[in-house]
């Protein structure tokens, strides 16, 4: 999750993404009408099956525009916090969502195996050179901010995905019609899904970390240690804990271990440069208490 400057750009960021996800809606769901209705035209089980994966799409992008309007909400008094994590709630649904979608389409690839399919290959092509277009351009939507953001990451996956599919389909069409090979389908149909595994299976690793409030992966807990040590007159700092409030926000509380007798104005300093350091780290909510050198911790666990 890459760190950002600036009140204006962090506001800049959602709204430009919540005009992502409304366009990446529209166009996938007018391509798997087309392409449904193109499925039957030609009873071409493969243009349903992927006009079944594109509508998968279509729901993850809804569910993560959802994510996204929610995290804007306020707190209340039962949800403190606001409804920021269910931004990583919906990245984890995503990742399951491929996995089902991956699970779909290799039953029927096994399917296909033993009984390949006599299907109008040429026509299969070109429906699914338009969903090669669609998906790489709904993809592209989200290139910008896939580091940013686990959400968008799960959002550009599932295109990029999709994309590759749509691919392997216009390929197995192709040598359906020039060269009658049936069971080309199938094959294609199989290193495709070990491309979304692939792929998927961090972004599933990540959102179960998050989930249950394991530091982001792009946090180190000895790099604050040393941004700590690192400033006149913080001694220590122990009884670190950091997590993931939404796929955008990092939160931390810490004990930090000051110079014995230090003025209560210069701990605050202390603490408003460690803060300072903090955000460089992409962690904005930091929650610190000082305590002098020669005092002992009160939590069991610090050390």
């Amino acid at each position: 999750m890459a760190h950002t400057h600036g009140h204006d750009h962090h506001h800049a960021v959602p709204d430009r993404l919540n005009k992502a996800f409304i366009l990446g809606i529209g166009l996938n769901l007018a391509f798997v009408v087309v392409e449904v209705a193109a499925g039957f035209h030609t009873q071409s089980l493969a243009l349903l099956t992927d006009a079944g994966h594109n509508l998968s799409d279509v729901g993850s992008l809804g569910l993560s525009l959802l994510a996204f309007r929610l995290a804007r909400l306020r707190s209340s008094n039962r949800l403190s916090y606001g409804y920021r994590k269910f931004t990583v709630l919906a990245s984890l649904i995503n990742a399951l969502l491929l996995l089902v979608a991956v699970g779909g389409i290799g039953f029927e690839a096994v399917r296909r195996l033993h009984a390949p399919p006599v299907i109008p290959g040429l026509s299969v092509a070109a429906v699914a050179a338009v969903g090669i277009v669609v998906n790489t351009l709904s993809a592209w939507l989200f290139f910008r901010d896939r580091h940013n953001d686990l959400n968008v990451k799960g959002a550009y996956l599932h295109l990029v995905a999709d994309a590759a599919v749509s691919a392997g389909v216009v390929l197995a069409g192709l040598a359906m019609y020039f060269a009658g090979w049936s069971w080309i389908d199938p094959l294609i149909s199989f290193v495709v899904l070990a491309v979304i595994l692939w792929s998927t299976w961090g972004l599933l690793r990540e959102s179960i970390l998050l989930t249950m409030d394991g530091v982001p992966a792009d946090i180190k807990l000895d790099d604050i240690r040393l941004a700590a040590l690192k400033i006149e007159g913080i001694k220590d700092i122990h009884h670190i804990h950091v997590w993931a409030m939404s796929t955008t926000e990092n939160a931390l509380t810490a004990h930090l271990v000051v110079e014995e007798g230090l003025p209560k104005g210069r701990s605050q300093a202390l603490k408003k440069k460690f803060r300072h350091e903090l955000e460089h780290m992409n962690i904005r909510h930091a929650t610190l208490e000082t305590e002098g050198a020669g005092e002992d911790c009160d939590f069991k666990d610090c050390g």
